[in-house]
């Protein structure tokens, strides 16, 4: 029991160092909000914006991450930028503040918060030494999580598959086991259930951002509310694109075990 308790402690440990990215960020939002002042020269949404740069560039410096890993968190703020861009014009949400370094009225920045699940993902795969058991073949879920992106655009005219598509993901990986290290010791856990737990705290830390004024939905413009739990589902597909990138320069591997 004993070594347990230490292993989740170390489990715990590696997780944190694992999301660094995504807490040095939330990090900087929740300090910007106390302590920005409102006669500041640089926008807030600017400074956030240097801030990432100089974080993501650390990284790399630091050797961090890989720069085969930067790539891939690239995507991801392309594609997350492409959304914002495309989310802000049919209202789903808004940035609230003024600044300079923006596109079309989003700021650059929005694109970090998706590089921050990237860049979690990629690190967690190496700190742990992900290995896998019936790990469904990247064609299909390329076409799933190909879907999932068009149905974040698409659901605004016509019909809205994300049930279904959450259906496919289920069916997907319902036998599939991820193996990971704490420490000398292997563990393992449904697919699923990782992705719903990471799913779970992108969900937390969206709440954060937006009472960090951030960004907001519609039913928070006349004072924050906890974000819907509807919005939970958005980003556990979000789970689903977001390995899909990183299975393209980290195949998965499988567990060499009978278990």
């Amino acid at each position: 029991m004993a070594k347990l308790f230490v292993d989740l402690w170390w489990f715990g440990l590696k997780q944190a160092w694992a999301c660094m990215f995504g807490g040095l960020l939330l990090f900087g939002i929740l300090l910007s909000h106390f302590f920005w002042p409102d006669d500041a020269l640089l926008p807030r949404y600017d400074f956030l914006f240097i801030y990432a740069v100089v974080i993501q560039a650390s990284f790399l410096l630091l050797k961090l991450e890989t720069w085969e890993e930067a790539k891939v968190i690239l995507i991801f703020h392309i594609v997350g930028t492409v959304m914002e861009l495309f989310k802000t014009h049919v209202g789903s949400w808004s940035y609230p503040e003024e600044n300079y370094i923006r596109l079309y009225g989003v700021p650059l920045f929005s694109g970090f918060m998706y590089s921050a699940v990237g860049s979690f993902l990629a690190r967690v795969w190496r700190e742990f030494d992900f290995r896998y058991k019936n790990y469904p073949p990247f064609w299909q879920t390329l076409v799933v999580g190909m879907g999932i992106y068009v149905n974040f655009f698409s659901h605004h005219y016509v019909w809205d598959f994300r049930h279904i598509l959450m259906l496919s993901v289920v069916l997907m990986f319902r036998s599939t086991w991820i193996y990971f290290s704490v420490r000398a010791t292997r563990y393992r856990m449904p697919v699923l259930l990782a992705i719903f737990l990471g799913a779970f705290f992108i969900w937390f830390a969206e709440n954060i951002a937006t009472y960090s004024n951030i960004w907001l939905y519609p039913n928070q413009i006349d004072g924050w509310q906890l974000v819907p739990v509807s919005k939970f589902g958005s980003w556990f597909l979000l789970m689903i694109i977001s390995g899909v990138l990183l299975t393209t320069i980290q195949k998965p591997m499988e567990e060499n075990c009978n278990g």
